[in-house]
């Protein structure tokens, strides 16, 4: 069982679910991250939480994100600790 602190949020209209993972995310395959990022999709459906997860890590001073192209400026827009500040739920994956 994993438990993540996440912002969920409503931005641009759509529901966000944003998930801080570790730095070490970064050095996972393409392919892992997606599968990673897709299996907290489904915990987060199963919570019945509404929205797109994000993951999002720290990259030095960078923070990286999987987000759909559509958001990327606004992920481009905010910083970590706005991210941290936003924390409002915990999701339990079992």
């Amino acid at each position: 069982m994993s438990t993540y602190e996440v912002a969920h949020i409503h931005e641009q209209g759509q529901h966000m679910i944003i998930i801080p993972l570790n730095s070490n995310f970064a050095k996972k395959t393409q392919d892992d991250q997606i599968k990673i990022k897709n299996s907290l999709q489904a915990c987060a459906n199963d919570a019945k939480l509404k929205g797109v997860v994000v993951p999002v890590w720290k990259d030095g001073n960078n923070m990286m994100f999987i987000a759909p192209p559509n958001w990327h400026a606004f992920y481009k827009s905010v910083s970590w600790d706005w991210v941290i500040t936003n924390l409002n739920k915990t999701l339990t994956c079992h």
